[in-house]
C-alpha cells in the first residue's frame, strides 16, 4: 500500500505529486491543515478523476502498529506554518518532521504538546532562520538533526544561526551528505550517508 503525504503545498514540498498519482499506485492522499493553492485544487482534480481519496487536517494515521501523529495547533495565514508536523515514535525513538513550520507555530506546539528529546529532527524549513528558534530546539533537544537543502541553493540555507542553534546535535545535511538512511534494530541504529557510515550502535 502506498500513501502520498504532502508535508504542504509549496512546489518544492508537491511539486511532483501529480506525476507520482499518475505513474504510482497510490490509495490515500493526506494535505496540511489550511486552503487549498492552485498547485493543491489541481491534484485534488486527480485525485477525484482517479477516484483517489484525500483527507486535510487529520489528527493521527496509523500504519501497521506505528502511530504518526500530526501536531495540529491552528489554521495561519502562513502556508508555512500550515505545514504538516509529523510526530513518530518508532522502537522507542523520536522522529520529529517540521515541514516548513516556522517560528510561530513552534511556539504553539510547545503550548499544546509535550515534546522533548527527539532521537531525529527533520529541521524546518531546510534551515532557514525563520524556522528553529533557540526556544523550540532547546525543549525538543534534538540528538540528530537532518536538513534537506539543495547544494548552493539561492536562499543561502542553512543558516549559520540555526547550525549554531542545532550545534549540540549531530547535524547531517543533504547538500554535504547526500542521501541520509537511518536504520534502526533492537540494538540501536545507524545513519548511512552517500559518503560516509556512522555507526551509533
Amino acid at each position: 500500500m502506498h500513501k502520498k503525504k504532502s508535508p504542504h503545498g509549496d512546489f518544492d514540498h508537491m511539486g511532483e505529486a501529480i506525476n507520482l498519482v499518475e505513474n504510482f499506485k497510490v490509495e490515500n492522499v493526506i494535505f496540511n491543515c489550511g486552503t487549498y493553492n492552485n498547485l493543491e485544487s489541481d491534484l485534488i482534480k486527480v485525485l477525484d478523476k482517479k477516484k483517489i481519496k484525500n483527507y486535510s487536517c487529520i489528527k493521527q494515521l496509523n500504519v501497521d502498529k506505528y502511530k504518526l501523529q500530526f501536531l495540529n495547533t491552528r489554521e495561519y495565514n502562513s502556508e508555512n506554518d500550515n505545514s504538516n508536523v509529523i510526530y513518530l515514535k518508532l522502537n522507542n525513538y523520536k522522529f520529529l518532521f517540521m515541514g516548513d513550520a516556522g517560528i510561530e507555530k513552534e511556539e504553539d506546539i510547545l503550548d499544546k504538546y509535550n515534546i522533548k528529546n527527539i532521537d531525529f529532527l527533520k529541521v524546518g524549513h531546510h534551515g532557514s532562520n525563520t524556522s528553529s528558534h533557540k526556544k523550540f530546539i532547546n525543549a525538543i533537544n534534538p540528538k540528530n538533526s537532518i536538513i534537506s537543502v539543495g547544494k548552493n541553493n539561492r536562499y543561502g540555507h542553512p543558516k549559520e544561526s540555526v547550525l549554531k542553534i542545532l550545534s549540540n546535535s549531530k547535524i547531517y545535511r543533504t547538500d554535504i551528505h547526500g542521501s541520509i538512511k537511518i536504520k534502526l534494530n533492537k540494538n540501536g541504529y545507524i545513519i548511512q550517508t552517500n559518503f560516509n557510515y556512522k555507526n551509533i550502535l
